[in-house]
């Protein structure tokens, strides 16, 4: 301590001191929180907690949005450059990528804990499971054999469809308001992209089939979460087995034959890889999203990625859509941020029954922000007006 002293005398020791002092304050505080998320992420409701903590409703949706366009590219390139027009198979690489990764999760005591299984019906995660295959593969398979005009007349029909089940199933109700925000959000997409009804027999029936699954799966996967005190990956660790079973079992169906022939080079593989981590993330997201706001919001947020791209292509790259669809994109965004702005809190004034999931823990408050599509989405990643692009997982 002598060249302190010398240098800075009494008062540069008390400094040097003090700053260890804090220094070892802050270590202690970091080692605090680390261990007290490790502990929350052993109780289904700690996990919840944190889920709710740090992706909150904009968070949720950002981040969808974002992963959303991410794989909308990468999907054009697998489809069209690489040239692999195998869609159901695409979408059970996604799953089986998202699967091995929940494993590893699980095995680094990662992966948050699940309900207690007496809390949720084994129906429940079966049916979540079997739909959610239907709800990808199908409108693969749609976007496949029909133009994307037609591909969309179909994804606008799931908004009024989700207001019909979530009715039937839990009494739930909106107000006019909404349900006529809804109308022009719904009105302004079909105007914006629906420039074509190119479509034949055996599509239009797969493009009708899928809308119902398409409903059920977002309607399941937002509350599960919000009744039952499910996190998304959670949630995704359950249901995914039951999701690939059923891609196994409509790939002869739905794919052209030739899946081993592909030229499965590392330039594609690579690109399919790619595809295939954001499908994983696509699905996180779109998790998070229906957690955090309502199956119908996530439709809303599907379409305003449509309208999105659509006006940024027109302002950024200059493409020319329109001046028809450029109107009906600027109808459906206005539509939207009214219904945005009913959904803040104070604003809202729906009335649904206390009516949920049978034998489920409500002990998890809902959000008090709704907000919704995507992949798929678990959601479906949607098309960027291009019969290329292929719609994802959630």
């Amino acid at each position: 301590m002598g060249l302190v002293d010398s240098l800075f005398g009494k008062d540069g020791r008390k400094f040097l001191k003090r700053k260890d002092s804090d220094a070892a304050e802050a270590g202690r505080a970091l080692e605090e929180l680390r261990s007290s998320l490790y502990n929350e992420l052993k109780t289904s409701e700690g996990a919840k907690r944190q889920q709710q903590r740090f992706c909150g409703p904009v968070v949720a949706m950002s981040f969808n949005f974002v992963v959303a366009v991410g794989i909308i590219l990468a999907n054009k390139l697998v489809m069209g450059r690489v040239g692999f027009n195998f869609p159901i198979f695409l979408t059970l690489i996604h799953y089986a990528v998202a699967w091995i990764l929940l494993a590893f999760f699980k095995s680094l005591s990662l992966l948050p804990m699940s309900p207690p299984s007496k809390t949720t019906p084994f129906s429940s995660l079966f049916s979540l499971g079997a739909v959610m295959a239907f709800a990808s593969g199908l409108a693969n398979t749609s976007l496949k054999h029909n133009s994307v005009g037609f591909y969309q007349m179909a994804k606008i029909a799931v908004t009024p469809t989700i207001v019909f089940a979530e009715f039937v199933l839990f009494k739930k109700t909106i107000s006019s308001t909404k349900v006529m925000a809804l109308a022009i959000v719904s009105l302004g997409v079909a105007i914006a992209t629906v420039t074509d009804l190119e479509f034949n027999l055996f599509g239009a029936l797969v493009a009708v089939a899928w809308i119902i699954p398409s409903a059920i799966n977002k309607i399941l996967w937002s509350n599960l979460q919000q009744q039952a005190n499910w996190t998304a990956l959670a949630l995704m660790w359950k249901t995914t087995p039951f999701t690939v079973f059923f891609l196994l079992a409509l790939m002869p169906w739905l794919d052209p034959p030739g899946v081993l022939l592909f030229k499965w080079d590392l330039g594609n593989s690579s690109a399919i890889l790619v595809s295939a981590l954001l499908g994983f993330l696509l699905q996180w997201s779109g998790a998070l999203a229906l957690g955090a706001t309502s199956a119908t919001s996530h439709v809303v947020l599907g379409q305003f990625k449509t309208c999105v791209i659509l006006l940024g292509g027109y302002v950024i790259f200059g493409s020319d859509p329109g001046f028809i669809s450029i109107c009906g994109a600027v109808a459906a965004l206005a539509g939207m941020s009214v219904y945005t702005w009913l959904n803040l809190p104070g604003k809202s004034i729906d009335h649904s029954s206390s009516k949920q999931l049978p034998k489920q823990n409500t002990a998890v408050s809902k959000p008090k922000a709704e907000a919704d599509d995507g992949v798929g989405e678990t959601g479906v990643a949607e098309p960027l007006l291009s019969k290329t692009t292929t719609a994802n997982i959630v």
